[in-house]
This record gives structure tokens, C-alpha cells and sequence, in this order.
């Protein structure tokens, strides 16, 4: 049975995407199958596998609501061992349409539990913010792993986002844990990295990974040609990180 992971940061613009694509990628070249669920309307991650949005059929839209199981919604990417539940435009509304469902937190869930035994991992890219969708993701997962960006608002938000995964924890899923913490943006030079690292171990004891993601050119540049990373340039540090971060992800999970 394949473990379902939240990638979730109700902040944007701390790598969440990015960490996603890439990790996913990562495992992939390391030989374990892995499903993408992109639940996040803007379609980062849809894109970042090269997957045209404007030409779907299905997407994680209509798993959500019921439309379609999501074997039917699921795209095998030109990637290693890789597949992806898309992100349409759709999404945006899903929210809504939601409210009125029955066991509306748990939609995700329910349609995965089709497709789990196919995968060895299931990963969720989540919207930046704490609504439906997310819960849903929350609800669906065994763990989650949070981004955070090496800056100086690191921290905000991030009580809410704990908040909000003991609810789930005490009304939902009591299974739920933080997977890990994953620190982006990375700059080894500024002191103020350092504090902000310090702080988050602080926060998150014996969570955070010791792999770090740091800012390159390359991990910047690699979504506009729809490929990760890796792919598109296999001997950058941005590639290296996300590749080591897959070994130590397997190691943790009992697979190193």
C-alpha cells in the first residue's frame, strides 16, 4: 500500500511546488513508482512535468467531486516511474461545490484508496492556504511534509498550520504525522540563515531534514521547460539536493 504524503505550506512562495516536482522526480530515478496529485489550482506542478493544461480530459477536479475515479484522471509522465493527477483551472471553484457534498473532508481520501496499491508513494502538492482542499489532502495522508524558506517571515503562519493539523488529527485522521520539515532557499553565508535554522529546529525537534534546498539558478529555470530538475540539469546543486533529499526520505521511511 502506498503512503500518502501532503506537501503543505499555507504560505506561498516557500519551494512547496518545486519540492513536489522535484522529490517526486528524485524517487522516481531511484526506482519507486510515485503519484503526483496536483490539488493546488494553479497547476505549478502540473506544468512542471511538462503536462499541457489547456489538453486535459480529467483532472484532480474531478476526482475531488466524484466526477471520475482517479485512475481515469491519472497521466503517465515522459518521467521514471513517474505519474500525475493534473490541476485544471477548475479547481479555483472546487471549494465552493465542496460545502455541499456529504463527507466533503474526506473526498480525497475515498478516491485515492483506488489507486494506493499501485503506487509506492502518494504525493499531494497542496493550494497555499488551509481551506477544503487542503483538508482534504490532510485527511487523505498518512504524513506531510512542510517547506519553509530560510527568511525572515519563515516562522509566520506556521501556528496555524500546526493548529490546524491537531484538528484534523483529534476529528479526522488520527494517524497524521509531520514527515518532516524541509528548509528552502537556502543560503549558508547569511547569518541570517542561520537564526532562521536554528529557530525552526527549535520549533520542530528532530524534524527537520538534514538535507538542505538551496537557491540556484537551475531549480529557477527548470519549470518553464516543463522538466525537473534533474532532468534538466542532472549536475546542478539544486538536482543534487533533491536527489539527496530522496535518499534521505527513503532512509527515514525504512527503504535506504
Amino acid at each position: 500500500m502506498g503512503k500518502i504524503i501532503s506537501i503543505v505550506n499555507q504560505k506561498g512562495g516557500v519551494g512547496k511546488t518545486t519540492s513536489a516536482v522535484n522529490l517526486v522526480a528524485a524517487l522516481g530515478i531511484k526506482g519507486y513508482k510515485t503519484l503526483l496529485v496536483d490539488i493546488d489550482p494553479q497547476g505549478n506542478s502540473t506544468s512542471g512535468f511538462g503536462i499541457n493544461k489547456r489538453n486535459l480530459e480529467k483532472s484532480s477536479y474531478n476526482v475531488l467531486i466524484g466526477d471520475c475515479p482517479a485512475s481515469a484522471a491519472t497521466v503517465k509522465t515522459d518521467f521514471k516511474n513517474v505519474s500525475v493527477i493534473p490541476s485544471s483551472m477548475d479547481l479555483a471553484g472546487a471549494e465552493l461545490e465542496l460545502i455541499e457534498l456529504e463527507k466533503r473532508e474526506a473526498r480525497l481520501k475515498n478516491a485515492l484508496a483506488s489507486v494506493r496499491d499501485d503506487f509506492d508513494f502518494i504525493f499531494l502538492d497542496c493550494p497555499p492556504s488551509l481551506g477544503l482542499i487542503t483538508l482534504n489532502a490532510l485527511c487523505a495522508s498518512d504524513t506531510l511534509i512542510v517547506p519553509i524558506q530560510c527568511e525572515f517571515f519563515a516562522l509566520e503562519g506556521l501556528s496555524q498550520l500546526i493548529q490546524t493539523v491537531r484538528t484534523v488529527k483529534r476529528l479526522y485522521n488520527p494517524y497524521i504525522e509531520i514527515e518532516g520539515v524541509l528548509l528552502t532557499m537556502y543560503n549558508g553565508q547569511l547569518n541570517l540563515t542561520q537564526q532562521v535554522v536554528e529557530e525552526v529546529k527549535r520549533c520542530f525537534p528532530k524534524k527537520v531534514y538534514a538535507t538542505v534546498i538551496p537557491r540556484n539558478v537551475r531549480l529557477s529555470e527548470a519549470p518553464s521547460y516543463g522538466q525537473p530538475v534533474m532532468y534538466y540539469d542532472k549536475s546542478s546543486k539544486g538536482a543534487h539536493a533533491y536527489l539527496d533529499l530522496a535518499d534521505e526520505f527513503l532512509k527515514l521511511n525504512g527503504k535506504g
